[in-house]
């Protein structure tokens, strides 16, 4: 029965909105244009240096090295393995799906019991830099001081919901531990021993490891950019059906029992969708205090948005990996990173504004001058690393069939 259920929702779904981008062509079209532009000028290029290294890293047995290193810090704080540092990190510098992209290949590893792969992608997905610095405050907000206080927040909360998360699947997770990972200390040579036995284990030359290596970050990318792509044209459906602010007036009356002005519950639910729309959207209103837009924007990207949430469940699809406890984990990341702007937004905004140094202001200015500088690049010259990088794909594609044929027909 309830697999009958499930198939004709999904198919009453899907007819649904092909009827509505039927009727709605043009709008779907700008919509749709609108998350292409994002995703060629910014996401793909941004992402896939990261995710190649990372490949590379995890094919050669670097991380290993890593992972021997960083086990006695986070298998105390996170209750996962050291391995699970390198996920942490990149899921910090580059932005989502990072996280989840490494975590699965951790887990295909066999680096990851499930139960671990399942708190690390909990919280190794966040925000980049790049994105809070150059696009949420100065792109959007246009405060560059706003930066420090959204990222600390975003960051701090993060980490809350790993110790928070440590917890899940406590007794199954003992067991698979220590069948996979066994706690051992801190030892330099045993981490260089097992990144030489990582390495030895793999067999493919260089350039054939490269390939993959770009192959595999190209096809998850090209994945990402078909949701942010949907759910670019899934938001504007919805507001075209008048759906999202009938549930905007829902929320109103939640948004009223915690002080929160109104006017912001119809960019909030942009932003349950799409993160850089519904920030935007939210910077854009006049009316109500700056610390209630901000705390709006700190849960939405500690949420991740409906699009990336998709993303990471694509990404986990072809493992054991459950959804659930990521997406439990984005509610609660989203709740911190609330709480934590309305206690530091005094601290680390207001204050700054009236605290006059000379020397600091410059030092702020220059840095964030720099993320804006690498943000407004990407979108000159973003493009061009995306069709590059694409044509790279289909020559080795290309190429490794011509060798596949060519061995074929050799006696």
């Amino acid at each position: 029965m309830r697999q009958t259920f499930t198939t004709l929702f999904l198919t009453c779904s899907i007819l649904f909105i092909s009827f509505l981008l039927i009727k709605f062509p043009d709008q779907s079209l700008e919509a749709s244009i609108r998350g292409l532009k994002m995703w060629w000028e910014v996401v793909f290029p941004s992402l896939l240096p990261f995710f190649i290294t990372a490949e590379l890293l995890i094919g050669f047995g670097i991380v290993q090295f890593i992972g021997a290193l960083f086990e006695p810090i986070m298998r105390p704080l996170f209750n996962v393995p050291g391995v699970g540092s390198f996920a942490w990190i990149m899921g910090m510098a580059s932005g989502y799906p990072s996280g989840a992209k490494i975590s699965v290949r951790l887990r295909e590893e066999k680096q990851l019991s499930q139960i671990e792969a399942e708190r690390l992608i909990s919280f190794t997905n966040a925000s980049s830099p790049l994105f809070i610095f150059g696009a949420v405050s100065v792109g959007f907000f246009h405060d560059a001081k706003l930066g420090l206080l959204i990222a600390v927040c975003h960051y701090t909360s993060n980490v809350l919901v790993g110790l928070f998360m440590r917890f899940h699947g406590r007794a199954q997770g003992a067991g698979q531990r220590n069948s996979l990972t066994p706690k051992k200390s801190f030892s330099i040579v045993r981490a260089f021993q097992s990144m030489h036995q990582q390495r030895l284990k793999n067999k493919q030359p260089f350039g054939e490891v490269l390939g993959n290596a770009i192959l595999s970050s190209i096809q998850t990318l090209v994945m990402v950019g078909g949701f942010i792509i949907l759910f670019s044209v899934l938001t504007k459906l919805l507001f075209l059906i008048q759906l999202t602010p009938i549930i905007a007036q829902i929320l109103e009356h939640l948004f009223k029992l915690l002080t929160l002005p109104v006017t912001l519950t119809l960019p909030f639910i942009s932003g349950l969708f799409e993160i850089t729309l519904g920030a935007q959207m939210i910077s854009q209103v006049e009316t109500g205090p700056l610390l209630a837009q901000i705390m709006m924007v700190a849960f939405i990207l500690g949420f991740n948005g409906f699009s990336v949430q998709a993303q990471v469940s694509s990404i986990i699809a072809t493992t054991d990996i459950r959804f659930m406890p990521y997406f439990l984990a984005r509610i609660l990341h989203g709740v911190l990173a609330s709480i934590l702007t309305f206690l530091l937004y005094k601290p680390l905004y207001l204050n700054k504004q009236t605290f006059e140094v000379d020397d600091i202001p410059v030092i702020q200015d220059s840095g964030t001058t720099q993320w804006q500088t690498i943000f407004n690049m990407l979108h000159h010259i973003g493009p061009l690393i995306t069709i590059g990088s694409l044509g790279l794909c289909v020559i080795i594609i290309i190429t490794r069939k011509i060798k596949s044929a060519t061995r074929t027909h050799t006696p």
